[in-house]
């Protein structure tokens, strides 16, 4: 098992700076895992968690609503989605009634590469967690929140 203070060579004032900053690296670890993941599939992991926002959702959804589902909220999901767009993965729908709303719908496109990814080798991040220490992980993040 790693030791994040000798990961980085530090020591720390108290334990809660320790946490703050171990939360703050392992974040970032993550995320470079992600990045390296998806790049073979010429998405990020924001445009993929749009994807699963729009599977799951079974039907189309307003921009605002995908903003709000986000895990990763970014003020450049305009520029997310006219990606995913130009790689037709999803399409934008007008709405009749209201110009101004656009609903947001996934492509068969976007679903295969949606189960293209679900069948890829994936790492367990969480792998060296039993199911009752990642329970008590995710509650200890919701008490922070």
């Amino acid at each position: 098992m790693g030791d994040f203070s000798k990961d980085i060579n530090s020591t720390f004032p108290n334990q809660k700076v320790k946490a703050m900053l171990n939360i703050m690296f392992t974040a970032n670890w993550i995320n470079s895992y992600q990045t390296s993941f998806f790049k073979p599939f010429k998405i990020s992991s924001q445009q993929y968690n749009i994807l699963r926002i729009l599977k799951g959702a079974d039907e189309p959804l307003k921009v605002q609503t995908i903003k709000e589902r986000m895990i990763e909220r970014s003020p450049n999901v305009t520029r997310l989605m006219d990606k995913l767009c130009s790689k037709n993965l999803i399409e934008r729908i007008s709405c009749p009634g209201d110009r101004r709303v656009v609903h947001i719908k996934i492509t068969l496109e976007g679903l295969n590469l949606l189960n293209d990814i679900s069948k890829a080798n994936k790492k367990d991040l969480l792998g060296n967690l039993t199911e009752e220490e990642a329970s008590q992980l995710s509650d200890l993040l919701d008490k922070v929140r």
